[in-house]
């Protein structure tokens, strides 16, 4: 239960909102982001996984480029915002056609090693016509923590070392957001920075197919929240001194556009879990199972295929995508 507490007279104690903590915690200076593949370090996502993530979104990639009109096609690109260490751009370097531009979007350095056809840069390019990824980019948009309290709903403070107080009442954007997409709740983040967020990355594509993925907000389940660390490859207490990824699942519907569950989505781009007959070529037969595996942890309900995929096309149909 969060304190009502107020900071003695010359107290160095520095009460700050959840949105601003985050803000400097993972991306002001030596914050947790501004560290070339941090993501790897502390925590497993899909791009960790195996080579069927990349070659999704690469089928993802060829049908978007095949529903174009033949003259909107030239700058194709593929777009990876958050890019973290590369690994989807990287991987996409051996297998897109060498016409296709890539880019890698983050503020950390560009990660060593990867390939000289990546661009790398700290914005996302404007005009984009071909796929904008965000993965586990929404996520770590910076948001406030509100309580119901009897006094009405108040914004959550919190210091460097993780201890929260009650602040501030919400502002009227805070409570309009949280009464249409979060009722009920008696502590919630506040997602409205995450819609304009989606809505900025959307701006920057002409032609093409924009997609977010995910852990997906459950407003009927997640009553108290779900603002929470990783650390080290454990989820651990959101304590924002920059050393922790924090983090906060996405209630993707307020963001608008098409959602599909990640397990659905990766179907529809032909991944699939079936294990293989056995046949004459133990090697071919290991193989196959590995991939089986591989893509069994991919499309886990309870685990990354529970992940929800944010979908808004321009100049394509969300079918030409996703048949």
């Amino acid at each position: 239960m969060i304190m009502e507490g107020v900071a003695c007279e010359g107290s160095s104690v520095a009460w700050r909102t959840w949105r601003e903590a985050m803000a400097g915690a993972l991306y002001g200076p030596g914050g947790f982001y501004r560290t070339s593949g941090a993501p790897g370090r502390h925590f497993r996502t899909a791009a960790h996984t195996s080579a069927l993530w990349p070659r999704a979104w690469l089928a993802l990639a060829e049908r978007v480029y095949d529903a174009l009109p033949a003259g909107e096609r030239a700058g194709f690109a593929v777009v990876d915002v958050g890019a973290g260490g590369g690994e989807l751009v990287g991987a996409l370097a051996g297998l897109a056609p060498p016409s296709w531009r890539l880019v890698g979007v983050d503020l950390a350095p560009r990660p060593p090693g990867l390939a000289d056809r990546v661009e790398w840069l700290q914005e996302p390019p404007a005009d984009v016509v071909g796929v904008v990824a965000a993965v586990e980019l929404l996520d770590v948009v910076p948001v406030d923590v509100a309580e119901r309290t009897a006094d009405g709903v108040r914004l959550v403070e919190v210091d460097d070392g993780g201890t929260e107080r009650l602040g501030q009442a919400a502002g009227a954007a805070d409570i309009a957001w949280l009464d249409r997409w979060w009722p009920g709740f008696d502590r919630a983040e506040v997602g409205w920075p995450r819609d304009e967020a989606w809505r900025d990355l959307v701006a920057t594509l002409r032609a093409g197919v924009a997609v977010a993925v995910d852990y997906a907000a459950d407003p009927a389940r997640h009553r108290c929240g779900t603002l929470t660390g990783y650390r080290d490859g454990r989820q651990v207490d959101p304590v924002p001194d920059g050393s922790t990824d924090i983090t906060a699942h996405v209630f993707l519907e307020s963001c608008g556009g098409a959602v599909i569950l990640q397990r659905e989505a990766l179907r529809r781009l032909g991944v699939n879990g079936r294990v293989p007959p056995y046949g004459a070529d133990p090697a071919a037969y290991a193989a196959a199972l590995q991939q089986a595996s591989d893509a069994a942890e991919l499309l886990d309900p309870d685990g990354l295929g529970g992940f929800g995929w944010l979908v808004e096309t321009r100049g394509v149909a969300l079918e030409d995508c996703f048949a």
